[in-house]
């Protein structure tokens, strides 16, 4: 068991909420209006309604799928592997905002990882995923890292509404494999250097699982890792980062980063400015790109096991057949990829494209799905599972009934970058197509425009954006982000 103890002082706050509560007072966040007290879900489910469990990684580009062969085997051979699963907005947090609401960043007002206009104070925490399955009758639980932002100095201890069950990581973790602090139920506790975190995290939703044992009711559990993210101040001359569990150092020692034709392009001309006034990646650069690599593989093993422990207790407890489990991330990473050394929030497919494996009832066993799908459409898909309302319109749609929503599924899906430094753009991902233009007054794009064919160029390496044979497929794709820009709900799909 880990070893853990509350931190000083915790223990006064502890009394004061159990005091409270017994008076029937309403404990909250101290300027949040965010609830301490886990949620209790509403009296009346539907019993037959199936149980819903989400994996989500942190920047994991598609390619580390590799380090992951009992997920692949469990989750993708068994339910329907999405090879076109994108993100709408490949940076953490408003992706992670898009995955609880079904709407993309321009309605949910995440635009950012940071405030004023992003992180975990940009959210609207009571219009969400769990707030909408536990009006349903859902038992809700999170463990792992939520929104960025949240959880910092004295708000370290809210549970968001909506969570009957909380173990969320709060600033102070921050992105530290070992040492690190829990919020578990509104209890501060620190873990010390001897507990790797995905394995923690493993105990803490296997257990979970355990104790709901005893209730009746459906669940849905959103299990969210750090990995493979980069540590926080990780030593560059460190020979990993991020740091793997110590059992699996060394595992893909001899790994290099794929070395494709996009890998440190040579002519980037086309591209925009963010792009374009790079220079070529040196020989220092590309061995750290591979360190970055070979760390991303092995700090994935833990999680390749984290899954296998969830569907082990699944099926032991006799919920595997009704429960559909979910394995994605929240967004792509860029390594050394047209210059780039290391990123996410960008147009290329290294960004966007996601992992996303799904077994359970309503998915077919050992399918390949090519439809233009995006993480927008996961809300939508879980609450008609659930037969949850939300109080909002999503802009995506629900996968389900499986076969019948292949035919006439939306042409494409948008794509946008907002209030960042890396080239704001608006675009569209279609099954052919990439594209994308750039705000006019934004100083690294300065109105271009991004286009590739991604039949003839999968790389996307020569942007035909100003291809007169591309010219009538650029007016339809300009077309269509003109709608997509500030659409809401049904406009979207």
């Amino acid at each position: 068991m880990p070893r853990w103890t509350i931190k000083p002082g915790i223990a006064v706050g502890l009394l004061a909420t159990i005091a409270a509560v017994a008076l029937g007072l309403v404990v909250t966040g101290r300027g949040t209006g965010i609830s301490t007290t886990p949620a209790t879900p509403a009296d009346q489910f539907d019993p037959d309604t199936p149980n819903v469990v989400v994996v989500m990684t942190d920047d994991q580009a598609i390619d580390t799928m590799r380090a992951m062969p009992r997920t692949r085997r469990l989750l993708g051979a068994k339910g329907v592997t999405f090879d076109n699963a994108f993100v709408s907005y490949p940076l953490c947090c408003p992706s992670r905002a898009s995955f609880q609401t079904g709407q993309y960043a321009h309605n949910h007002g995440v635009l950012d990882n940071h405030p004023p206009n992003g992180g975990y104070q940009a959210f609207d925490t009571k219009r969400a995923l769990p707030v909408w399955l536990s009006d349903a009758g859902y038992r809700t639980g999170f463990v792992g890292k939520y929104l960025n932002g949240y959880g910092k100095g004295k708000a370290a201890t809210e549970v968001p509404p909506g969570w009957s069950d909380w173990y969320g990581l709060p600033a102070s973790a921050k992105q530290r494999p070992f040492g690190f602090e829990l919020n578990e139920n509104g209890e501060l506790v620190s873990y010390d250097d001897g507990e790797y975190k995905t394995g923690v995290l493993e105990d803490k939703a296997v257990s979970l699982l355990r104790d709901w044992d005893r209730d009746d009711r459906p669940f849905f559990l959103w299990v969210a890792t750090d990995a493979p993210h980069k540590d926080a101040g990780a030593d560059e001359k460190a020979d990993r980062d991020p740091e793997p569990a110590p059992r699996d150092r060394g595992r893909f020692e001899r790994e290099k980063a794929p070395r494709g034709e996009s890998f440190n392009e040579s002519d980037v001309s086309d591209k925009p400015g963010i792009v374009k006034g790079k220079r070529r990646l040196n020989k220092s650069e590309h061995a750290q790109i591979d360190k970055i690599y070979r760390s991303q593989l092995e700090s994935l093993i833990a999680v390749d096991r984290l899954v296998k422990s969830i569907v082990g207790k699944l099926r032991r407890r006799g919920e595997l057949e009704n429960t559909v489990v979910m394995f994605t991330s929240d967004n792509g990473f860029i390594r050394g990829q047209h210059r780039i050394e290391s990123g996410k929030a960008s147009l290329y497919d290294e960004a966007i494209r996601v992992p996303l494996l799904v077994r359970g009832p309503g998915f077919p066993e050992g399918d390949r799905d090519e439809r233009v799908v995006g993480n927008v459409d996961l809300a939508p898909t879980i609450l008609d599972l659930a037969g949850a309302r939300a109080d909002i319109d999503p802009d995506g749609g629900s996968l389900l009934p499986f076969e019948s929503r292949r035919e006439g599924w939306r042409p494409n899906l948008l794509l946008e970058v907002l209030e960042r430094n890396t080239g704001n753009f608006v675009g569209v991902r279609a099954p052919r197509y990439a594209y994308a233009e750039y705000a006019k007054k934004n100083k690294h794009g300065e109105g271009k425009r991004e286009l590739y064919d991604l039949y003839r160029d999968p790389k996307q390496l020569d942007n035909v954006a100003g291809d007169p044979a591309y010219a009538d497929e650029l007016e339809r794709l300009e077309a269509r982000v003109a709608e997509l820009r500030e659409c809401a709900g049904a406009e979207c799909r």
